[in-house]
């Protein structure tokens, strides 16, 4: 490529996007929101109990470094300049909670996954604490009821449980935050002079944060007993944060001195990449988890068909803030995961659309994947996982097929219910995430809510949106977001297949499942850890003592063998 090619590349914008499953860099034209360059690193979820899920802050933070000098040797491959990079965006996994010492830029814990159940003892504390025991008590300050997916319970259960954290807190060297605020912190310098800071869309999804103010709420804090003091600074989703700097032990520095200058949680970004900026527009992504976002403009919308309330973006410091509707499912591409690494009746998660495709039909099996309890519309933390419907004929490939049946199903749910909250319904459903490259899982969808699914032929729309608003940040100023400069998405499109009627049937008959996964753990045996009949010693002790006078029995008849 000669130097004048060279320059009709223009400025670059490169994007971390950390998910609950993976890291990548991407780089991207900001003139044509061409893709040039990305890497991307697997990261490991750890499940030291059950209903606990966690992950290692430093191996985020070293999978974040490595996609960059990865994505920025490739571009190098092809004869770009990566000076060309001027801005850098985040998009991250939102509630995940991490705490750290400021000191010495470690982290105190792991970091607890927005998945995680061990706070469920700890919400029913805290709800004791209010009238009636109303989950939705803080709904209309935060727009969010009161759950174990939320960082507040996840940093409460932190102070109670570890000592080393309440320590750096007494002695004033704790910091708080969500993935965004742990890797701009330790990416503008960590203990030498790094900022702590979030966005807004960040913030909302913590529970102590006031919607309508935009600042942390005094109240809330007191009700969670949380020091405000190890709280992030709350900004914009698009501004300059802070300039990277080179991390001598990792030998990353291929882009000290760009600015990181915007920030948004992976489902507002995707919003934003998908170019949801009117009013009624909205996104489903199909990642570890499941959420459909739609925008309600600067007026925050309360649901009442079991919806959040979230901040979708505000783009800018003197910009307005927009909000959006969200449904949000804990389990989607995590099953697919599942099948693999805890079933292993796949290798790769690409097999499981294969062994879909060669049958067509779940045969009647339903699998409700409630593995963290149920999300929107129900809010249920009791309920667990189910498969029912099995007969002598069911193998895996029904049971692959049913798991993006449920994906699928769980979609409809939260549809169905933004469209009661929105009154219009929506004629089609704009996609993106990983699970999209699933066409048989796109095909099911479509049949599935009797609508067509949209597919845009670039499904990198969560790191789009990062960069979208690094590149428009004042003082950065090198991507429009005026809708006329907005470059034309080519789409893939799925229409449906089948006879509304056969698709309400298999609907109904998912929902005759989901009632059956209800209330099946207690918080008492949740936070107990042991599952174990023999966790009950008369219980343990009746069981046994029958099993050898049973035995016994056996033996004095006769008929023992």
């Amino acid at each position: 490529m000669a130097a004048s090619d060279r320059m009709v590349l223009g400025p670059l914008v490169g994007s971390i996007d950390q998910g609950t499953s993976s890291t990548r860099f991407l780089v991207f034209n900001a003139k044509t929101a061409e893709l040039l360059s990305h890497h991307q690193v697997e990261i490991q979820q750890k499940f030291p109990k059950e209903g606990w899920v966690e992950q290692d802050p430093k191996e985020i933070l070293k999978s974040v470094h490595e996609c960059v000098e990865k994505a920025c040797e490739k571009l190098q491959q092809l004869n770009i300049d990566i000076t060309n990079i001027k801005a850098i965006g985040v998009s991250n996994q939102r509630e995940t909670t991490v705490v750290w010492d400021k000191t010495t830029g470690e982290p105190l814990y792991n970091a607890i996954v927005w998945l995680d159940l061990r706070t469920q003892s700890t919400v029913e504390r805290l709800l004791k604490r209010i009238p009636g025991k109303n989950k939705a008590f803080f709904k209309f300050r935060t727009g969010l009821p009161l759950s174990t997916y939320f960082s507040a319970v996840k940093l409460r259960w932190l102070l109670d449980n570890v000592e080393e954290i309440r320590q750096a807190v007494d002695d004033g060297r704790a910091m708080f935050g969500t993935i965004d605020s742990w890797l701009i912190w330790s990416l503008t310098g960590g203990k030498n002079g790094g900022v702590h800071c979030t966005d807004v869309t960040n913030a909302s999804r913590t529970m102590l944060f006031n919607i309508h103010s935009l600042e942390w709420d005094p109240e809330l804090c007191q009700f969670f007993d949380i020091p405000m003091e190890i709280l992030p600074k709350v900004r914009s989703s698009s501004e300059i944060y802070g300039l990277m700097k080179i991390c001598p032990s990792l030998k990353s520095g291929a882009l000290t001195g760009v600015p990181i200058s915007g920030c948004l949680g992976d489902q507002s970004a995707a919003l934003v990449g998908q170019m949801c900026f009117q009013d009624g527009q909205a996104k489903n992504t199909y990642g570890t988890g499941c959420f459909l976002l739609c925008n309600t403009g600067q007026k925050s919308v309360f649901s009442e068909h079991g919806l959040l309330t979230t901040i979708a973006y505000k783009m800018g410091r003197d910009k307005p803030v927009c909000y959006a509707l969200e449904g949000s499912v804990a389990i989607a591409g995590a099953v697919v995961r599942w099948l693999r690494d805890n079933l292993g009746i796949v290798k790769t998660s690409q097999e499981v659309e294969k062994l879909a495709a060669e049958v067509g039909t779940s045969y009647g099996c339903y699998f409700v994947p409630a593995f963290s309890g149920l999300y929107a519309p129900y809010w249920e933390p009791s309920a667990r996982g189910i498969i029912c419907g099995l007969t002598q004929f069911t193998n895996k490939n029904h049971i692959a097929f049913a798991a993006l049946e449920a994906v699928c199903f769980q979609t409809r749910e939260i549809l169905d219910a933004m469209n009661k909250d929105c009154g219009i319904p929506l004629n089609q459903l704009q996609v993106d995430g990983g699970m999209t490259n699933n066409k048989v899982l796109m095909q099911l969808q479509s049949d599935i809510l009797c609508i067509p699914v949209v597919k845009p032929s670039m499904p990198e729309t969560t790191a789009l949106g990062a960069a979208m608003a690094a590149g428009a940040a004042e003082g950065v100023g090198i991507w429009s977001l005026n809708p006329g400069d907005l470059t034309a998405v080519t789409c893939e499109r799925f229409e449906p297949q089948i006879n509304p009627e056969e698709s309400e049937y298999r609907y109904a008959r998912w929902k005759k499942a989901v009632m059956k996964s209800m209330d099946w753990e207690t918080s008492e045996a949740a936070s107990n850890g042991d599952t174990s009949i023999f966790c009950s010693l008369p219980l343990g002790f009746f069981i046994m003592s029958s099993m050898i006078m049973l035995i016994g029995a056996k033996y004095v008849s006769g008929t023992g063998k």
